[in-house]
């Protein structure tokens, strides 16, 4: 990639010095050679500006040579016959050197920002990882301790009713604690590249209704609402994917919103693109935080609420965005929160037995 930049930035210094020789033509009759060096210099600062030095060096010392065989008396010869000719020479070298100069600094200055930037940002991302581990996977863990003890050492106490409350919880807390380590390394997989997209031809009734009777516990006494046209298209997806990314905004709502909440999952078709909406009516973040709750490891909820690791919705961005789609929020009228994501609409493929068209 270095070397065809190289090679393109000596592209541009031929092509420049070749641009400012015809502006110089037709700029001879009513200006001095002086003047026209000035074309010149515009051309040496531009590609000193976007190259390295080699092609700012290149594109001066070329500047020179064809300035002075072109605008120079004797014409077509390498000779100078008046001396401000040899300064406006030594100006454009020395402005292609310091402008390079310049720039490179500049460039370097710019690069070590940003490496320090991301370092940041990855020590950032390490410690709220940390922070998570130490706080939302350790509860579960605290929780099934004693809850096991209790069954190990005082079984011969608790009477049927009790034990199976203990059994059950240990199981939820064991649940939770599963499904925060699977966002964790779901998230990892997407920022590894591991996640390959098998794409397929996918009715969105079908993956609505499969998600739906997944997290049928876990959504609970909430009412679902599910509103998807019949004419709607086929979508080519990796179907696994999109459960996931549908499965991640439907568990945002069952954690964000009162037991007896409505929750609606509607579809629609708009230009080029199918949109899938989960609108919940539990309240949700206030303004900015709507963009901000699709970020890593952002929590609305107060600690030991049990809401996660605040990787759901972000995973839910990344999955929707390999297959080419957008993920958004929005208020909608009624208080509602719209948690919407598109996916490409591709031509269907016929039906089999059904003839091609003409």
């Amino acid at each position: 990639m270095r070397f065809v930049r190289q090679l393109a930035g000596y592209a541009w210094a031929v092509g420049a010095v070749a641009v400012c020789t015809l502006v110089g033509r037709a700029m001879e009759p009513r200006f001095d050679p002086v003047n026209i060096a000035m074309v010149y210099l515009l051309a040496v600062v531009i590609v000193a500006l976007r190259f390295s030095r080699g092609p700012a060096v290149t594109a001066s010392l070329l500047s020179v040579l064809v300035f002075d065989l072109e605008f120079v008396p004797p014409r077509g010869a390498l000779t100078v016959d008046d001396a401000q000719y040899l300064l406006t020479f030594a100006i454009m070298v020395a402005v292609a050197l310091v402008v390079s100069h310049l720039v490179a600094d500049a460039r370097s200055e710019a690069e070590r920002r940003a490496a320090l930037a991301l370092e940041t940002e990855k020590e950032r991302i390490r410690s709220t990882l940390l922070a998570s581990i130490s706080h939302d996977l350790r509860t579960p863990l605290a929780v099934m301790a004693g809850a096991s003890s209790s069954l190990a050492e005082e079984s011969g106490r608790l009477d049927p009713g009790e034990r199976i409350e203990l059994a059950q919880n240990v199981f939820e807390q064991a649940r939770r604690l599963s499904d925060h380590v699977a966002k964790i390394l779901q998230m990892t997989r997407i920022d590894t590249g591991a996640i390959r997209v098998e794409r397929d031809w996918v009715a969105l009734d079908e993956l609505v209704g499969t998600v739906l009777a997944r997290l049928r516990p876990a959504l609970g006494a909430r009412r679902v609402i599910v509103d998807l046209p019949a004419d709607l298209p086929l979508v080519r997806v990796d179907a696994a994917l999109i459960e996931q990314a549908l499965a991640n905004l439907l568990e945002n709502a069952a954690q964000h919103t009162p037991p007896d909440t409505i929750v609606r999952v509607r579809g629609q078709r708009e230009a080029g693109e199918v949109v899938l909406t989960v609108e919940d009516y539990g309240g949700g973040p206030e303004g900015d935080d709507l963009e901000r709750v699709f970020a890593r490891f952002h929590e609305s909820l107060p600690e030991g609420t049990g809401a996660g690791v605040g990787l759901g919705l972000a995973i839910c961005r990344a999955l929707v965005k390999l297959h080419g789609g957008r993920t958004w929020a929005e208020r909608i009228p009624g208080g509602a929160i719209a948690f919407r994501f598109s996916l490409p609409v591709e031509e269907a493929p016929p039906v089999p037995g059904e003839p091609l068209a003409d």
